[in-house]
């Protein structure tokens, strides 16, 4: 998990994963409704290393929307 804001979660996910495989998997993993799946893909950055150049890998995001009044308790008991 990236970021929690309101009834939005942001998550890194394996980018061959599409809408409904994130669907079930938030929904079995941290036993919520989940609402809406929203995915994008980031392009990687590229980075220097003194003269060399590289590019760190393409990765993908998504945005799941919970059901209003639900959460995902992350750290219980820290």
């Amino acid at each position: 998990m990236l970021r929690e804001k309101g009834n939005h979660v942001i998550f890194s996910v394996a980018r061959g994963a599409n809408k409904i495989e994130i669907k079930k998997a938030v929904e079995a993993l941290f036993n919520v409704h989940v609402e809406n799946v929203r995915t994008m893909n980031m392009k990687g950055k590229t980075k220097r290393w003194g003269l060399r150049h590289y590019e760190r890998a393409d990765w993908k995001k998504a945005i799941v929307t919970l059901r209003e009044g639900e959460t995902i308790e992350l750290y219980e008991g820290v």
